[in-house]
Order: C-alpha cells, then structure tokens, then sequence
C-alpha cells in the first residue's frame, strides 16, 4: 500500500521548485543568483523584464537551452508574465524533462518582481517603481 504524503512533505517538497520575488532579490544580493529566464514574448520582453535574465521565448526553449546553460546542475529559474500565467510552470516542465535538475519558477512573474518594487529593464531604460503595498511590506 502506497503511503500518502503528508501536508509537510508536499510543502517541503513544493518550495523545492518554486521561489518569490523578495527571496529571488535576496539571492542576488548575496551573488548567489541563479540564472534567470525570460521565457514571455519578444514584445513582452522588450517592454520591461528582471536586469540579468536571459531571454528565450517559451516555445524555443528546448531547442535553445543549451547555448545558454549546458550544465544541467545548473540552478536555474524562469518567470513569465504573472499569477495568470502558465508560461513558466511550461518552462519548468521542459527543462525538468531535458535533465536539468534545479530548475524553479518564480511565483508572481515578472509582475509581482515589479510591483514589489525591484529593479526594472526596458529596451528604453532602467526603473523602479515605489511597492504596491498590496504585495510588498511598506513598514
């Protein structure tokens, strides 16, 4: 008979393969950051993304994957656009199939990273804007 697995170990298990944008920040700020993957449209991408990602539209990632990143113990996270989408749980599931074993998803996207008022790239420049107190602590 099969055991179930408690809620501690789905828990345990789930943030494994996950990370919000606070925590992903904190990472960075230690120089231990992961690589980051865009996987949003070209349009998307050009109109504002997370400094450092590297782009790699969602549909092309299995074939485009390795110029990036050969090493598949490489710790790697991929962000869409937000809550709403599931581009990056698609990405995620792709690079888990290809081997890569430290892959995670970046919960709330590239919407969240900017309403928490983390630094911000376009193709005209560099922003932050205040945090929306909705998703960010402001005391």
């Amino acid at each position: 008979m099969q055991q179930t697995p408690s809620a501690a170990d789905f828990f345990a298990a789930k943030l494994r393969f996950e990370t919000d944008p606070a925590d992903l920040a904190a990472e960075r700020s230690r120089g231990a950051g992961p690589l980051l993957i865009d996987v949003r449209s070209d349009a998307s991408w050009s109109a504002g993304r997370i400094p450092g990602a590297v782009h790699i539209v969602g549909a092309d990632l299995g074939t485009r994957i390795a110029e990036v990143e050969p090493d598949r113990d490489a710790d790697i996270v991929v962000y869409c656009w937000g809550p709403g989408c599931n581009g990056s749980t698609r990405a995620a599931l792709t690079l888990s199939r290809l081997g890569y074993s430290r892959v995670r998803e970046l919960i709330g996207g590239f919407e969240y990273w900017a309403r928490e008022g983390f630094a911000v790239v376009s193709d005209t420049g560099r922003t932050r804007r205040a945090p929306d107190p909705l998703t960010a602590p402001t005391t």
